[in-house]
C-alpha cells in the first residue's frame, strides 16, 4: 500500500510548535491507501480519551438522474437500519449504550457518516462501519423499505413543506441550472421518487456507490497509529475494489437572462427576496475573493448593502450574502428577509444603489483586514474538535485530492488581494445575469418583484399523507450470507477502558459579588469567555414582556465612547464575536477571540457591559426587527407549540407563560427608558458570574479581571424564584389550526423540578430510555417501528425555577391521533416496564459519555456557566456520576412515577385542524380544545 505523509505536529502540544516554521497553522495528519483503494487519513490527538470517526462517500444527489432523485440522502437513511452481522436497529442502539454520538449527512457531492465514542470502544465502531459498508444490501427488506421511505418523508414535510420559506432551496435550483444538471434538484429530492424506489434501484445504488475505493476515512483521537492500521486491515482490507465512478467535471450555470420567479408561501408572514448570481466550483482561484467579497457587501454597519436596505431605507431589519461554491459550480446569494408589507421591488432598488455606493465608495485594506482576522479565529473554532478536524480533512481529500488541502484553504484565503476582490465583483456580479425569487405571505403577490411569473412547487394534499409501510406485516426473512475471511458476527470487545477526566475549575470571589469560574485549555490559541447576569426574562413585568431580550439587543449597539460602527469595527478589526443574549432566566455576554487578542477584547466586553450606549435609531430598528420576528414566530408550527405549552404550563399570571420576544402590543408599549430602568434595576455583580476558558493561565486570568471587580457596583436585587406547584387534575388537549399542515406538531408535559434540585439528574438518568435520543423508547416506535416520525424526544428542562418535563415530535398529518395515543401508552407504561437492564445500559451510556463531554472550549464554558446558573459544586458531574454508579431499580422506578404523570399532562397539538381536530376527539383527553397561536380560546 501506497503511503503519504503530511506535516507530523501533535494535536495537543504548544500552540508555537502548532503554527510551525512558516508561521502558519498546521494540522498533523497520515494518510494511506489500502491495496482496495479505500482511501486512511489517520489524526492523533491524545488531549481526550475519545476517537472520532468519519467515513466519506464520494455521492451526493449530483450522482442521481432524473427520475431517480433522492437516493443519496434515502440511502444515507437505510445505512442506519440494518447489516448481516450488526442486526436490526442495533447500530443506534450500540452507539447510545456505548456513551457516544453519531449521525450521517448528505448534501449535493457527498455523504458522511460519523461516530464520537470513548477510545475503548473504536474496534467496535469499525467493525459497524464495516458491516454496513460489506454487508449491507443483503437485509434490505420490502418492508424496511417502505418504512424508511415514510421517515424521508416525514423529514421533508417537517424541515420543507411545514417551514416558512421551506420551498426556497427548489424554486431557485430549479431555475438556476435547468433541466437535467445534477444541481437542478434537491437533495432531498422528488417525493414520487422515493415513492416509486424499488429493491432493485437500492441494490444499484449501492453497488454503484457505495464500494470501498469510492470512501475516504478519518479516525482522529486517542488511539495508537499501529493498532489501529492493523484493525483497519482487518475490518476493511478484504473488501473488493468496484467500477470507480467517473468524476464529473465543473458544471457552472449559465443565465442568458435574468429570470425572476415568485412563489405564495403558507407558512411566511414576511416577503423574501434571493438574488443568486451563478460563480464558480471549489478550489477555483476566484471562489476565496467571492467569499471576501461577500462580507465586505453586506458584513457589519460599514457594509453598503446593509447601509442602505438596513439604516438608510429600513426595509429589513438584516440581510444575508454569501458565496456557496460546490463541486461542480457555484452560486452567489443575497437574501433580504424584509419588514412586513414591505414590497420587494424597494428591497431590489435598496440592493442596486447599494452596488452602486460599493462600486463608486470601494473598501480599505482595514476593512479586508478585518474579514481575514475574523476567518482566522473562525479556522481555530472550526477545528477545536476531533470531529470538526475529521470533516475538514476528509472533505479535502475527496474533494481537494489531499488532506493538507484544509490549511490550504487558509492561505489562499489569506492572499486575497483588493483586485482580486474587485475583478471578482467585474465578472460575476455588476451588470450580471441572475435569479430573483420572491417568497411572499399567501394572498400578497403583489409584494412581489415586478416581472416575476410563479414558480412551480409541488405540494402534496394532507389526505395523501398516509404510510407507505402500512398494513406490512413484520416477517424474518432469510437472506444470503456474504462470504467473510473471519467470523464477522462475534462483536469485538471494548479496549482498556479509558481514565475519564474532568476539567479542574479554578474559582475566586471579589467583594462586589462577582464570582469567577475557569478552565485552562491549552490546545488552540484560543480564549472564550463570558459574563452571566441572571434575571433575564424572569426580571420581566408579565403584562410588558420583551424588554429583557431589547436590552440585550440593545447592548451591542454602541457604547459611550463608540457609535456602533465602531464597536463593531473594534471587535472585527481584532477577529472577535462577542454577542448578547436573552433567555428565560439570564442575560449572557459570550466573547470568542484568539488570545493575542484577549486583552482587548475584554476591555471592549467591560465597556459594553458598563457604559451602554442606548441609541436612539437602532432601539427603533430593533423594535422594528422584533415585530417581524414576532410574525415569523407565530407563523412556525414548532414555535406556536411552545407558545401555547408554556402558557399552558406556567398560567397565564406567570413571565414564562409568555414568549421572550413579547408581542406586538407589548413591543409597542417599550420605551428606551423601560430597558434603561430594567438595567439599572436589575444588573448587578452579585448576580452575575464570568466564566473563562481556553489558552490562558489562572494568574493572568484572575488579574485581567479585577478592574471589573472594583468599577462594577453592587446593588440588591431579588430574584422572583418561588417554587411552581406541579398542576393536578385531568389532562387537557389544546388544539391550534395551522390550515393544510403537512405534519402535526405535538408537545406534552407538565411542571416538574429546578436544576438544582437532588432530583434532577435521576430524573434525567430515567429518561434517558424513554425519550433521550435514538436508542430511546420514544423514537423507536414513533420512528423506526411506526415510520410516524423524523424524531420523537423528551427530556427535563434544567430552570432555576421549576422547569417542565416535555415530550415532543413532528408527525404525519394522517397520523396525529395514532401518535397522541402511543406517546400516553408509552409515558404511561414505560415506568412499569422500565428494568434492571434499561438501569445498566443507562449507568454504563451516561458515564462513559463525559469522555467527550469537555472537549472543546465551548462545551467547557457550557460546564462553567451551569455550575454558577444553577449553583452546582464545581464537581458536580463528578457527583452524578457517583448517583448514576449507585442508583437501585426501585429508586429509578419511584422518581418516573413521581414526574411522568400522562394523565396529569398539557397536551397540545397544532396542526390542521379540518382533517385532525375531530380524530382527536377520540384520544380519551376530553373535548379537544381549539386555541389561537397566543393559547386563548377560539369561539366557533
Amino acid at each position: 500500500m501506497t503511503i503519504l505523509t503530511g506535516l507530523m505536529i501533535n494535536g495537543n502540544i504548544s500552540t508555537e510548535a502548532q503554527t510551525g516554521a512558516t508561521g502558519e497553522f498546521r494540522v498533523d495528519f497520515e494518510k494511506y491507501r489500502l491495496d482496495n483503494g479505500l482511501e486512511v487519513v489517520l489524526h492523533q490527538d491524545h488531549s481526550d480519551p475519545i476517537v472520532a470517526v468519519a467515513i466519506l462517500y464520494h455521492v451526493g444527489s449530483s450522482r442521481e438522474r432524473t427520475g431517480k432523485t433522492g437516493f443519496a440522502h434515502f440511502f444515507e437513511h437505510m445505512l442506519f437500519q440494518n447489516s448481516e452481522n450488526v442486526g436490526k436497529g442495533e447500530f443506534f442502539r450500540k452507539i447510545d449504550d456505548l456513551g457516544g454520538t453519531f449521525n450521517g449527512g448528505t448534501w449535493n457531492d457527498g455523504t458522511v457518516y460519523y461516530e464520537v465514542v470513548p477510545k475503548d470502544a473504536l474496534e467496535k465502531i469499525l467493525w459497524m462501519e464495516s458491516d454496513r459498508m460489506g454487508f449491507l444490501i443483503n437485509t434490505v427488506t420490502r418492508l424496511a423499505l417502505e418504512r424508511e421511505k415514510d421517515i424521508v418523508i416525514n423529514e421533508k414535510r417537517q424541515r420543507v413543506d411545514n417551514q416558512p420559506y421551506g420551498h426556497t432551496g427548489y424554486v431557485i435550483d430549479k431555475n438556476l441550472y435547468g433541466d437535467g444538471h445534477p444541481y437542478s434538484w434537491q437533495v432531498i429530492g422528488s417525493m414520487d421518487d422515493i415513492r416509486a424506489a424499488t429493491l432493485d434501484d437500492v441494490r444499484e445504488f449501492y453497488d454503484k456507490f457505495y464500494g470501498v475505493n469510492n470512501a475516504t476515512m478519518v479516525i482522529a483521537g486517542d488511539f495508537d497509529a499501529a493498532e489501529v492500521r492493523q484493525l483497519i486491515d482487518k475490518y476493511f482490507g478484504e473488501f473488493k475494489a468496484r467500477t470507480k465512478p467517473e468524476p464529473f467535471r465543473p458544471m457552472p450555470a449559465r443565465l442568458t437572462e435574468t429570470v425572476k420567479f415568485f412563489h405564495e408561501d403558507n407558512f411566511a408572514k414576511l416577503p423574501e427576496l434571493n438574488m443568486i448570481f451563478p460563480t464558480v466550483e471549489n478550489y477555483h482561484p476566484d471562489a476565496y475573493a467571492l467569499e471576501i467579497l461577500a462580507d465586505l457587501l453586506a458584513d457589519g454597519k460599514k457594509a453598503p448593502l446593509y447601509k442602505e436596505v438596513v439604516e438608510k431605507r429600513k426595509l429589513a431589519p438584516r440581510l444575508s450574502v454569501y458565496n456557496n461554491p460546490m463541486e461542480l459550480a457555484g452560486k452567489f446569494n443575497i437574501t433580504v428577509r424584509a419588514f412586513e408589507g414591505v414590497n420587494l421591488n424597494d428591497v431590489y432598488d435598496a440592493l442596486i444603489e447599494g452596488f452602486r455606493q460599493f462600486e463608486l465608495n470601494g473598501f480599505t485594506e482595514s476593512d479586508l483586514q478585518r474579514i481575514k482576522n475574523l476567518r482566522e479565529t473562525a479556522f481555530y473554532n472550526s477545528i477545536s474538535s476531533l470531529l470538526g478536524k475529521s470533516f475538514q480533512l476528509s472533505q479535502a481529500n475527496v474533494f481537494g485530492g489531499d488532506p493538507s488541502r484544509m490549511m490550504e484553504e487558509v492561505r489562499l484565503l489569506n492572499a486575497v488581494t483588493m483586485s482580486d476582490v474587485l475583478r471578482v465583483y467585474e465578472k460575476y456580479v455588476k451588470d450580471g445575469k441572475f435569479l430573483a425569487t420572491s417568497f411572499v405571505p399567501r394572498g400578497k403577490p403583489e409584494l412581489a418583484l415586478a416581472g416575476s411569473q410563479r414558480a412551480e412547487v409541488v405540494e402534496e394534499a394532507i389526505e395523501n399523507t398516509g404510510s407507505q409501510a402500512a398494513g406490512m406485516e413484520e416477517t424474518e426473512e432469510d437472506y444470503p450470507r456474504t462470504p467473510t475471511t473471519f467470523d464477522r458476527t462475534v462483536e469485538p470487545p471494548l479496549g482498556p477502558a479509558p481514565l475519564l477526566k474532568t476539567p479542574d475549575v479554578y474559582t475566586l470571589s471579589m467583594a462586589n459579588g462577582l464570582k469567577i469560574y475557569g478552565i485552562e485549555s491549552t490546545e488552540l490559541p484560543l480564549v472564550q469567555f463570558s459574563i452571566r447576569i441572571k434575571g433575564g426574562q424572569l426580571l420581566d413585568s408579565p403584562d410588558k414582556p420583551g424588554v429583557a431580550r431589547l436590552v440585550a439587543e440593545m447592548l451591542m449597539e454602541g457604547t459611550c465612547n463608540r457609535t456602533p460602527e465602531e464597536l463593531e469595527e473594534a471587535i472585527g478589526q481584532l477577529g472577535a464575536t462577542i454577542n448578547v443574549n436573552a433567555s428565560a432566566e439570564f442575560i449572557t455576554i459570550t466573547a470568542n477571540c484568539l488570545v493575542r487578542n484577549y486583552d482587548a477584547v475584554r476591555e471592549l466586553v467591560e465597556e459594553i457591559l458598563l457604559e451602554p450606549r442606548w441609541d436612539v435609531a437602532e432601539f427603533d430598528r430593533i423594535k422594528q426587527a422584533t415585530y417581524g420576528i414576532i410574525a415569523q414566530r407565530n407563523a412556525n408550527p414548532n414555535a406556536i407549540a411552545g407558545n401555547v405549552f408554556y402558557k399552558k404550563l406556567y398560567g397565564d399570571a406567570h413571565v414564562l407563560g409568555r414568549p421572550i420576544t413579547g408581542t406586538v402590543e407589548s413591543v409597542k408599549n417599550i420605551t428606551l427608558d423601560d430597558l434603561k430602568d430594567y438595567y439599572n434595576r436589575n444588573f448587578t455583580p452579585s448576580l452575575a458570574s464570568v466564566h473563562i476558558a481556553g489558552d490562558l493561565k489562572r494568574d493572568r486570568a484572575l488579574e485581567s479581571l479585577s478592574h471589573l471587580g472594583s468599577a462594577w457596583a453592587d446593588r440588591e436585587v431579588k430574584l422572583p424564584l418561588n417554587t411552581l406547584p406541579a398542576k393536578s387534575g385531568t389532562p387537557r388537549l389544546y388544539f391550534v389550526d395551522v390550515p393544510d399542515a403537512k405534519q402535526s406538531v405535538i408537545m406534552i408535559g407538565s411542571l416538574a423540578m429546578q436544576r438544582n434540585d437532588p432530583e434532577f439528574f435521576p430524573a434525567t438518568f430515567v429518561n434517558y430510555k424513554l425519550g433521550d435520543g435514538s436508542g430511546s423508547k420514544l423514537f423507536g416506535v414513533l420512528r423506526l417501528e411506526k415510520g410516524y416520525t423524523y424524531g420523537a424526544y423528551s427530556f427535563f428542562m434544567p430552570r432555576v425555577v421549576n422547569g417542565p418535563f416535555v415530550a415532543s415530535s413532528s408527525v404525519q398529518s394522517m397520523y396525529t391521533l395514532e401518535s397522541v395515543n402511543l406517546f400516553r401508552e408509552i409515558l404511561g407504561s414505560y415506568g412499569k416496564e422500565y428494568s434492571a437492564g434499561d438501569l445498566e445500559v443507562t449507568r454504563n451510556a451516561m458515564i462513559r459519555g463525559n469522555a467527550g463531554k469537555f472537549e472543546t472550549i465551548n462545551s467547557l464554558m457550557g460546564m462553567l456557566q451551569e455550575i454558577s446558573t444553577f449553583d452546582l459544586p464545581v464537581d458536580y458531574v463528578k457527583q452524578e456520576e457517583a448517583v448514576a454508579g449507585k442508583i437501585t431499580l426501585d429508586e429509578a422506578k419511584s422518581i418516573y412515577e413521581r414526574y411522568i404523570q400522562p394523565e396529569k399532562m398539557v397536551y397540545v397539538v397544532v396542526g390542521d385542524a379540518r382533517t385532525q381536530l375531530d380524530r382527536l376527539k377520540e384520544a380519551g383527553l376530553g373535548e379537544p380544545l381549539l386555541v389561537d397561536i397566543e393559547g386563548n380560546p377560539v369561539k366557533l
